[in-house]
Formats: C-alpha cells, sequence, structure tokens
C-alpha cells in the first residue's frame, strides 16, 4: 500500500507539473516531495489508528476431555475419530466384571441386614430387643442401601457416552488399556459441536478505536484470495499477560515481559463462508481488519491491503 500511495502519488506530481508547465528547481521538488511525505504519512496514520489490522488472528474451539468415572481395563472401542455422535452415543466399555461383583456383594450383604432389621422388629414387639439395637439394623440398612447405589452408579458408568453432540478425536485408545478417573489423563478427547470463536489478537493501541458491532473482514491463510465480513462482538477486557494466580512467591522484575495483545472476538456474517468453513479446521489462522465509524472513507485503504495479503496467500502458503 506505501509503495502503491508513492507511485500514485508521484504520478500525479509529474501530470501537474507537464499540464501546468511548472520548472523543476530547488523550490518546486522539495516541496513536491515533502508534501506528498505529509500526505502519505497523514493517510496512513489516519488508516492505522481508525481501522487497525491484526496479523495475528485464529480459530478457537472448546474440547472436552474424557475422563472415566471409574478406572478399568477398556474391553471395546467403538467411536471413530470424527464420526458425528449424538448426545449418550457409547464411546468406550470398560470391563463391568469387578463393578458387578461388587454390586451383588453388598446387595448379599443388604438381604441380610434387611433380614436382621426385620428380627429385631419382632423382638422388640414381643420385649425381647432394645432400641438400640434396632437403630444399628436401621444404620446398616441405610449404609448398605447407599453403597448399592453408588455401585450401581460406578457399574453403570463402565459403559462412558458422548456428553452431547460432536465427535472425538485423535482416538488413541484400545481394548487392554486402562482407562483411569484421573484428570490429568483423559482418555479421549470430545469436540462439542458449537461451532468455532474466532479471535483477532490486536495491539493495545487499538483499543482506542475497538467497540462491539464494529465491522470487520477476516482473511483466512487456508482460503488464498477470499476475504469474509464480520463483526466485532466483544472485546476481552482482560489478557493472559498481567495473569496472577494465587501461589507462595511473590512477584519479581524478571525482564521486560512482552506487552501482550487484545483479544477480540469476531462474528463471522458473511453468507459466502457456510460453503468454505467445512474446509477450515479449527484453529486456523489468518488477518483480520477492524473498520470504525470514524473516518469510515480511508477505510478503503484497509481493505486494499487485506484483499493483497488474502491474495498473497497463494504465493505464500505457509508462514
Amino acid at each position: 500500500m506505501d509503495l502503491l500511495l508513492i507511485l500514485t502519488y508521484a504520478a500525479l506530481c509529474i501530470a501537474i507539473f507537464k499540464i501546468f508547465r511548472i520548472p523543476l528547481n530547488k523550490w518546486t521538488v522539495p516541496t513536491a516531495v515533502l508534501g506528498g511525505v505529509v500526505l502519505i504519512g497523514a493517510l496512513i496514520f489516519t488508516m492505522n489508528y481508525n481501522h487497525p489490522y491484526s496479523e495475528v488472528a485464529r480459530s478457537y474451539f472448546v474440547s472436552t476431555p474424557v475422563i472415566p468415572v471409574v478406572t478399568g481395563q477398556v474391553i471395546d472401542v467403538p467411536v471413530q475419530t470424527n464420526q458425528p455422535l449424538e448426545k449418550g452415543d457409547v464411546l468406550f466399555r470398560i470391563d463391568p466384571t469387578p463393578f458387578e461383583n461388587r454390586l451383588k456383594s453388598i446387595e448379599a450383604q443388604l438381604i441380610q441386614a434387611r433380614g436382621d432389621l426385620g428380627r429385631i422388629r419382632e423382638l422388640i414387639k414381643r420385649n425381647f430387643g432394645t432400641r438400640r439395637d434396632l437403630d444399628i439394623a436401621t444404620a446398616r440398612v441405610t449404609d448398605l442401601q447407599a453403597q448399592l447405589n453408588i455401585a450401581q452408579f460406578e457399574l453403570d458408568n463402565t459403559v462412558v457416552r458422548a456428553p452431547g453432540k460432536g465427535f472425538v478425536t485423535h482416538v488413541s485408545l484400545r481394548p487392554g488399556m486402562m482407562a483411569t478417573k484421573l484428570p490429568l489423563r483423559p482418555s479421549m478427547v470430545f469436540i462439542p459441536d458449537e461451532g468455532h470463536y474466532f479471535v483477532a489478537w490486536m495491539r493495545q493501541n487499538s483499543q482506542l478505536r475497538l467497540t462491539p458491532d464494529d465491522e470487520a473482514e477476516i482473511a483466512f491463510d487456508g482460503i488464498p484470495g477470499k476475504v469474509f465480513k464480520g463483526e466485532v462482538k466483544n472485546v476481552i477486557a482482560v489478557i493472559g499477560e498481567g495473569q496472577i494466580q494465587p501461589s507462595g512467591t511473590l512477584m519479581s522484575y524478571t525482564g521486560s515481559p512482552p506487552p501482550g495483545r487484545v483479544p477480540v472476538i469476531i462474528e463471522i456474517t458473511d453468507p459466502n463462508f457456510a460453503q468454505y468453513s467445512k474446509l477450515m479446521p479449527g484453529g486456523s489462522y489468518g488477518q483480520a481488519a477492524l473498520y470504525s465509524k470514524h473516518f469510515h472513507h480511508v477505510a478503503v485503504m484497509r481493505k486494499i491491503l487485506l484483499r493483497m495479503a488474502a491474495w498473497m496467500n497463494y504465493i505464500f502458503p505457509f508462514h
């Protein structure tokens, strides 16, 4: 764009000098050059200030780690990678044998405890039992019933199901492996079918002109030559570089930290994007330009620049 503006201004100056027969001397040439610097600089400054651009933008998606409620040996993995799933579809099965045996054991103890409770009640009617014996027997029945409920819950959860509509990706679980309920070792990764979030990482001084509902345009590296319309949905009020978590370590100066960028969520509203969205994997990279309501006529420069970047993806598809 800079070169385009310079060439346009140079052509305009040449035309003016020839049409009006302005002599080339130490006054006219420096005046033309200085005027070009001021004019082009003012246009670029106005564009950058009112219509910011981010060369770092990406689509994000939410992933749900699949962690079983119980620990056991996997006996069946019927799900396939990237297969569309509905809520309740089976992801994998854990060997239910130990859980079934535990359930049967508790059921047998519960039957015996209920029998003991019945006998104690009969003895109390005949004035041979005590209230304490009745309380102990009642508590045991209640405790065993609770254990039975837990055992049944664990048995039911030996079949791990999809938490919602979506798919699992990178399925590496196989029968014979151990599935554990540790949160640090998920057995699968489930991707909910809820769409992607496109985030443009803007420089902090761009906040002067960042407001919701502003017009935006996005160019994906994976779709060369195409620019899609959108709008600013939200400007996140915090950035990760300033995050502090509770710990036993005091803050200290460790050198100049990176300034960080402001995440801006953009909703793609272009109807033409629907035919390309299936081609774009989650995490796709791109560039974004935001157009404020100030000096809107200058936005044409930013639009040209973004389209030039989109066409450059044909020549340089990888960074």
